[in-house]
């Protein structure tokens, strides 16, 4: 019995287990990519008129829908392009995002602007999982308790964040290669096998997360940027609420919020990683490697043609793509850690009220520790 009334006053009542993490970030990931797809398919599009000759050599690229990058190499995500054009090489030039829209959806059928998503889903669901899932469980081995004063703990969500990040992407990295031969040409599983042998031959092992430089130069500080943000404005809601959770309407507005900041100063990043996913599915052949590879060698391209117009380009659909993507992202999945907090707290027989942070600090103090 008092076994019992120790775990319904400690942290049982409150926490949420990793596999309920999971269920919670692979909804918000859902309806995120549902949302945000048409903006980062017109983002995309207006990125790619800097680059046009890539898309007249069967190029195929990956995409970012504000929570990782994802391969869309298709029409209406039915695979395969049957037809000539694929969305991402059709003509057309695009003065700026309204423009994109009304053209795209004129000419081209408003289904266009959902173009990919299938498998848009079918890498952002795992990421999203690995990515919140990590940083949450990070976040408690740092020991991150919102009732402690908060000056003393402000790097964790930032370097949970990080860490978060590099784990999520390096795993994702050679999946998201691999799919791009698939999508590049017809191949078998056998031939796919083939392929990547003959590339790791060829280029050596590393071959396999080629273009991650690039993803963790603009991932991982919008990671440190994104998380120091939130839980700023997180915990001094909490504190002026006097309460242990945030609504709903103020998770969005905390995660629109710190999305804009972390979009806006990583956007150089976002445009060089596009460039360089629309060379991963081509077959490039130049004796000098370090052209290939280099991110910086391409920033100066980059800049020497286009100048900061060009390192700049797609402002204006990153905004208002990343800053919804992270505002329901990260509402969504705190509304479902809410809800496993009361359904556990249910189980237990010991239900959640909306309580003050003294209440929360006091129970939190009574944990049983342990070695």
């Amino acid at each position: 019995m008092g076994d019992r009334k120790k775990e319904k006053d400690g942290l049982s009542a409150f926490a949420i287990s990793p596999v309920q993490q999971m269920a919670s970030s692979c909804s918000g990931a859902i309806l995120t990519s549902l949302f945000v797809t048409p903006f980062d398919v017109v983002k995309i599009r207006i990125q790619a008129q800097q680059k046009p000759q890539s898309f007249y050599k069967g190029a195929c690229f990956l995409y970012c829908n504000g929570l990782m990058d994802h391969i869309c190499p298709c029409l209406n995500g039915n695979g395969i392009a049957t037809t000539s054009q694929q969305w991402y090489r059709r003509p057309g030039h695009f003065t700026g995002m309204k423009d994109a829209f009304l053209q795209i959806t004129r000419k081209e059928g408003i289904t266009s602007l959902w173009s990919g998503l299938p498998p848009t889903l079918a890498m952002a669901v795992p990421a999203t999982v690995i990515y919140f899932t990590c940083y949450e469980q990070l976040k408690l081995l740092f020991g991150h308790n919102y009732s402690k004063t908060y000056s003393s703990q402000w790097w964790i969500p930032s370097v949970a964040g990080a860490i978060a990040r590099v784990w999520a992407v390096t795993l994702i990295s050679p999946l998201e290669l691999i799919r791009t031969k698939m999508q590049s040409k017809q191949l078998t599983y056998a031939d796919l096998g083939r392929d990547v042998k003959n590339t790791v031959k060829q280029n050596g092992f590393l071959s396999l997360w080629r273009g991650l430089g690039p993803t963790l130069l603009r991932d991982v500080p919008f990671s440190v940027i994104y998380w120091l943000g939130y839980e700023t404005v997180k915990i001094t809601v909490l504190e002026q609420k006097k309460s242990p959770e945030m609504s709903f309407a103020e998770a969005f507005l905390a995660g629109a919020f710190a999305g804009t900041i972390a979009a806006v100063i990583t956007l150089p990043f976002d445009v060089i990683k596009t460039h360089r996913q629309i060379e991963l599915g081509q077959i490039v052949f130049s004796k000098d490697k370090k052209e290939v590879s280099s991110t910086w060698l391409l920033i100066q391209r980059l800049y020497r043609s286009q100048g900061m117009h060009g390192l700049l380009a797609g402002l204006a659909p990153r905004i208002f793509k990343v800053a919804p993507a992270c505002a329901i992202m990260i509402s969504s999945y705190e509304f479902f850690k809410s809800f496993f907090k009361k359904l556990n707290s249910e189980q237990e027989g010991f239900p959640i009220h909306r309580t003050s942070m003294t209440t929360i600090d006091n129970v939190l103090s009574n944990i049983p520790k342990t070695n």
